[in-house]
This record gives structure tokens, C-alpha cells and sequence, in this order.
């Protein structure tokens, strides 16, 4: 293997879904270099990309591969409290991800952006860079028609630090091949990398969520509803199923209570009481000058409390520190 010193470095931006695993290990057990790995952690994963995330890792490590979590870290609030994960920042701001509107992904900014923060600071970047070298970046765009249209977006933009490459399309590797050599490589193979919440979601994995990502759900667009206009929630609008597609509603929350996944009191009191509690809260930490707490804290609270809202004010510590409870 040619030295780090006499090639430009090689950075994966890893997804911990299918691809991009299959994209590492087939490069890995080829002998190519990889000279680190990055994963982006939008604090909105399904619990089982999170499991799968240090099964992996060490996995890397074994190989002698180096690995890093990578979080976006907000500096400058429009609205209080302050929020460390995409979760957080959509209940602070009322509001659903982009693409629930089309417009787009979260990726740049929960996920492109630290790697990037990350690399800033990585000596073999910072040395490419200094030489006028690009750094390697791998991606794990597969051969299917679905990221057809994802390539298609990125394939002509001429970044000056980064070189992009999607192995898996040259390859021409899809998804089936990818599952193939992840189990071939003894390692389980994890499930599509995505927010639990994401737009892009089928029924079916919406209907494996556990009850407090389910209620998380019902959250979101109870706290987006006032200012929806557009769309009906996180599925954007309703598919009747013509044309073989699966029928949905456009809410997420409509979903869960016409199949049952929670209790539809548990439903109602979520979608009503959680969000007037959310936005006294948020009231009262605005005053606040100074330590104002974070989002995190209610998130807690709410998890807790979340078969009955309607006792979240009175619960131990939430409103500590705060000048007043409106």
C-alpha cells in the first residue's frame, strides 16, 4: 500500500446503512486505503442503525482502520432552547425536516457539514490542502435507479477540497449485492440508514418503530400543524395506492392511529397537551438571560411523561432555574 504521505487521503463518509458498509468492506479486504471513516450522528437514528454503529466500528478496528462520531454542533438560535440533535431543532422551530416540503434533504447540514468540521482539522487534510491536493472522499451511492437521482444532483459539482468518489457505481453494484457482501463478511446487515421519521420512510419500517418514536412522531407534526399549509405532515400528502403504490395518508400521526401502533387516548392527549406544554416551556426559558437549559431536558421529561402529557408541568426539575412558570 502506497504511504499516506506520497497519496492523497482517503476520508468515507459512512451512512451505517447497506451501501456504505458494503462500499467499506469490499475496499477494506481489497487492501485499498482507507484512512478514515466518519459517521454523521443527526440524533435521530432508528435504534437499530444505532446498535449496529460499534458492531461496525469494531469491525474497523480490528482492521486498523480509525473511526469517528461527527456531530452538527448550532451555534446561533432563532428560537430557544438551544437544540443539539435534528429532533430537537424541529420542536424548538415548530417545523418539519425540508424534505417533508421538497425541498431537499437534511444531509448538508446534519451530516456533510461536521465531516467536514472534522476534516478542517484532520492533519493529513490540512496537509493535502497546504499542497494544493484534494482529499478523497468516498460515497456510497449504489448503481439503482433510486440513487440514479441522487448521483445525477452531485456528479458535475467541482468541489476544490474534495475529491468524490461512488465506488458502488463503479462497480455497478445495487442494494442486493451490498446485503451479499456485508452477511459474506460474517457482519449483520444493518437496515437502510434514515431518521426514523424521515419523509422518504415506507409504512412498514414506520410500523417497526418502538412506542417512544411513534410518540416522537406525533410530537413533530402536533408542533408543526399550525404552520403547515402545503403539506399534511412528515409523508408530505396522501397516495391512494394507484398504480401499485402503497396507500398512505400524508401524516405520519393519521398512520400510527389507523393501524393501532399506540393507543388513540395515548394519540390525542400527545398531539393536544405535549405541544402547549412545549411552547410554555419554551416561553419560559426565553426569559432567561443567562444558563438558559436546552431542549434536551423537556425531550426528557416528555419521554417519561409520554402516556400522560398532561402532568409534564409538574415534573421534578423541569422548570428549575427559570424565573417564572407562565
Amino acid at each position: 500500500m502506497v504511504p499516506l504521505s506520497e497519496r492523497a487521503p482517503v476520508l468515507a463518509a459512512w451512512g451505517a446503512g447497506v451501501d456504505s458498509t458494503a462500499m467499506l468492506v469490499e475496499l477494506i479486504e481489497r487492501g485499498e486505503p482507507v484512512d478514515q471513516v466518519l459517521f454523521a450522528d443527526v440524533g435521530a437514528e432508528k435504534r437499530e442503525t444505532l446498535a449496529f454503529v460499534p458492531v461496525f466500528r469494531a469491525w474497523l478496528a480490528e482492521r486498523g482502520v480509525p473511526s469517528a462520531i461527527v456531530r452538527y454542533t448550532p451555534k446561533n438560535f432563532k428560537n430557544w432552547p438551544a437544540y443539539r440533535t435534528l429532533t430537537e431543532n424541529l420542536l424548538t422551530n415548530g417545523t418539519l425536516p425540508g424534505i417533508a416540503f421538497g425541498r431537499g434533504t437534511c444531509s448538508q447540514k446534519w451530516k456533510a457539514a461536521p465531516q467536514h468540521a472534522w476534516a478542517r482539522t484532520w492533519p493529513p487534510a490540512v496537509a493535502a490542502w497546504a499542497a494544493g491536493r484534494r482529499v478523497i472522499k468516498l460515497i456510497g451511492y449504489d448503481a439503482s435507479p433510486a440513487d440514479d437521482r441522487r448521483y445525477r444532483a452531485v456528479q458535475s459539482l467541482d468541489d476544490p477540497l474534495y475529491e468524490h468518489r461512488y465506488l458502488l457505481r463503479e462497480w455497478g453494484w445495487r442494494r442486493d449485492d451490498c446485503e451479499r457482501r456485508i452477511a459474506a463478511a460474517g457482519l449483520p446487515v444493518p437496515p437502510k440508514s434514515a431518521c426514523f421519521y424521515c419523509t422518504a420512510a415506507r409504512p412498514a419500517e414506520i410500523r417497526g418503530l418502538p412506542s417512544a418514536q411513534l410518540r416522537q412522531i406525533v410530537l413533530i407534526e402536533a408542533r408543526a400543524k399550525p404552520r403547515l399549509r402545503n403539506v399534511e405532515g412528515l409523508w408530505r400528502r396522501t397516495v391512494k395506492g394507484a398504480r401499485g403504490a402503497t396507500p398512505r395518508p400524508g401524516s405520519m400521526t393519521e398512520f400510527i392511529r389507523q393501524e393501532g401502533l399506540l393507543d388513540p387516548a395515548e394519540i390525542e392527549a400527545n398531539a393536544a397537551l405535549a405541544p402547549r406544554s412545549l411552547t410554555r416551556w419554551q416561553a419560559a426559558v426565553a426569559e432567561r438571560q443567562d444558563d438558559r437549559p436546552e431542549m434536551a431536558r423537556w425531550m426528557t421529561v416528555f419521554d417519561a411523561f409520554a402516556g400522560d402529557p398532561g402532568d409534564m408541568d409538574a415534573a421534578p426539575g423541569l422548570y428549575t432555574g427559570l424565573d417564572r412558570r407562565p
